[in-house]
């Protein structure tokens, strides 16, 4: 955390330093400030930070790809004249173990057209999801788990 800390310090030095505060270089800060942390690692010893930059992008990346693939699905629904429609609710077993977790997992879900999350168990051990296009409900929870789940739960440890 601390390397992410000093990341963000090295962003706005790279403000001062440029006269711009605007969106675009802080991002630049960002990148230069990446940079030089990446050449001067061994300084610092650890090297999680680098990997878990690598691991929120890649998960970054997977959901904006769900996320696009429900939106056109969902779209494709309203624009043809035939109803796909096949709801349901589905109990998803968590992995996820912290209230943190279980919160951002459910937002995500939700997040994502088509499906909607609307409880968690006492246990905390279930996420109830209503899906909108549930087909396979084996599928679904695999796609969920493998997926989403899976990644958050290596962005989040």
């Amino acid at each position: 955390m601390s390397q992410f800390l000093f990341n963000i310090l090295l962003a706005f030095a790279w403000m001062l330093l440029t006269g711009e505060s605007s969106a675009p270089s802080f991002i630049s800060g960002m990148v230069v400030g990446y940079l030089i942390l990446w050449m001067s690692r061994s300084a610092f010893g650890k090297e999680t930070y680098f990997s878990k930059i690598t691991q929120v992008a890649g998960f970054v990346l997977y959901f904006l790809k769900e996320l696009i693939l429900a939106n056109l699905r969902v779209a494709f629904d309203i624009l043809t004249p035939k109803n796909y429609l096949e709801p349901g609710i589905v109990e998803v077993p968590l992995d996820v173990e912290s209230d943190l977790e279980i919160t951002l997992f459910a937002n995500l879900v939700t997040l994502t057209p088509g499906t909607l999350s609307l409880d968690v168990s006492d246990d905390r051990k279930i996420l109830y999801v209503h899906v909108m296009y549930l087909q396979d409900e084996e599928h679904f929870m695999r796609e969920l788990k493998d997926g989403l789940e899976k990644r958050l739960i290596e962005v989040m440890r």
